[in-house]
C-alpha cells in the first residue's frame, strides 16, 4: 500500500500548473518600494524618491516613454512579486509537506525589458526540479511573465523551496533528483577576499515583514509568533525575499547610480533568517558585468544572503 504520507515524484513532475493573470498599479509598485526599505531612513533622498512619489500625482511616478508603451522604473526585484499567486504548491497532486516547515532558500530573476509602471501579468509556471535529500525534499519552480496580450516575456523568476521533513520519498536506493532547466547561474559562489567594492549598511524597521506582506505574501510565518514560533524561530522572521529587495537596491544606489534599469538578472541564495529591526550589511565586489555580494547581520554577525547581480551594461559608464 502506498504512503500518502511521501511525495510522489511522478504526480508533482509532471503537474501542469493553470496560466494564471497578475494585476497590478503604480500603487503597487510604490507599497513594494516601502516594504524593501526605500526612502526609510530619508525622505528627500533623491536616489529613492522617485520609487514612491511623483509631483504630479501617482501614476507619473519614475514614468518614461518607449514606442507605443509606458514604462514606470521600478525596483527589479518588484518582479518576484508577479509569480506570488502563480506557485501554490499545495495544489500539487503528489505533494505532501508541512507548510510550516517550508523555507525559501533561492531566488534567481532574469529581466528581458523594464517593468511596467501597471497592468495586467499572464504568468506560465512549471516544476523544474525536484530532489529527494532524506530529511527534506527541494522544489524548483519557474514562472515566465508576458503582458495580458503578448507573447514577449517581460521576466523571468526561478525560486528554490526547502521543504523539512518532506523527503525519504525514493522509491529506489538512489535518492531521486529531477531538473528541467539550464542550470546557468550559479547561486553559491564564495565572495573574493580582496575588500569589498562597497559596503551599504541599512537597518530594517520592527514592522518591516508587516509593510512587505502587502505586496502579497502572506505567509503567517512573518506575522503571527505562534506560527513562528511552532516553526522554530523566537519571532516572526523577515521575508527572504524582502531582504533581498534591500540588497539590490543597495547594490543599485552605490553601483548603477540609482539607475535599476541596469540589472540584468539577478541570483540569491537565502542562508539564514533575519529578524525585522536588524541591521543589513550588504558588501559588494564588482567584477565586469557582474557584482557578487553578501548580507551580513550586524547585531548576529551572520550572513544571511548571497548572490550575484549582472549588469546589462559596464558599470564604469555611469
Amino acid at each position: 500500500m502506498e504512503d500518502s504520507s511521501l511525495i510522489n515524484p511522478e504526480l508533482v513532475v509532471n503537474y501542469k500548473y493553470p496560466e494564471r493573470l497578475f494585476t497590478y498599479d503604480e500603487r503597487d509598485a510604490t507599497l513594494y518600494a516601502l516594504g524593501v526599505g526605500a526612502c526609510a531612513t530619508n525622505a528627500l533622498d533623491e536616489k529613492e524618491l522617485k520609487y514612491v512619489y511623483h509631483e504630479d500625482g501617482q501614476k507619473f511616478i519614475k514614468m518614461r516613454n518607449l514606442p507605443l508603451l509606458v514604462f514606470d522604473i521600478v525596483l527589479p526585484t518588484f518582479a518576484a512579486i508577479y509569480s506570488l499567486g502563480s506557485i501554490n504548491i499545495g495544489e500539487i497532486p503528489g505533494m505532501s509537506f508541512d507548510p510550516r516547515l517550508l523555507l525559501h532558500g533561492q531566488q534567481f530573476i532574469e529581466i528581458y525589458r523594464p517593468l511596467p509602471t501597471h497592468g495586467c501579468i499572464r504568468n506560465k509556471t512549471s516544476v523544474v526540479g525536484l530532489h529527494d535529500k532524506g530529511k527534506a525534499a527541494i522544489m524548483e519552480l519557474e514562472v515566465t511573465s508576458y503582458g495580458e496580450s503578448s507573447d514577449e516575456p517581460i521576466c523571468m523568476n526561478r525560486l528554490t523551496l526547502f521543504l523539512r521533513g518532506a523527503g525519504g520519498f525514493s522509491k529506489s536506493p538512489h535518492p531521486y533528483s529531477y531538473t528541467n532547466y539550464s542550470a546557468n547561474q550559479n547561486l553559491a559562489f564564495k565572495h573574493p577576499k580582496s575588500r569589498p567594492f562597497a559596503v551599504h549598511e541599512e537597518c530594517t524597521q520592527p514592522s518591516q515583514a508587516l509593510v512587505y506582506r502587502l505586496s502579497g505574501d502572506y505567509n503567517p510565518l512573518h506575522s503571527d509568533p505562534k506560527f513562528a514560533g511552532t516553526a522554530g524561530f523566537s519571532r516572526p522572521i523577515l521575508h527572504g525575499l524582502c531582504t533581498l529587495g534591500f540588497a539590490v537596491r543597495a547594490i543599485i544606489r552605490c553601483i548603477c547610480g540609482g539607475d535599476p534599469d541596469i540589472v540584468k538578472s539577478i541570483s540569491g541564495r537565502l542562508l539564514l533568517h533575519v529578524y525585522p529591526g536588524e541591521t543589513l550589511i550588504t558588501e559588494m565586489w564588482l567584477e565586469g558585468l557582474s557584482v557578487m555580494y553578501q548580507v551580513k547581520v550586524k547585531e548576529r554577525n551572520k550572513t544571511v544572503l548571497s548572490g550575484i547581480v549582472n549588469l546589462n551594461r559596464p558599470a564604469s559608464t555611469l
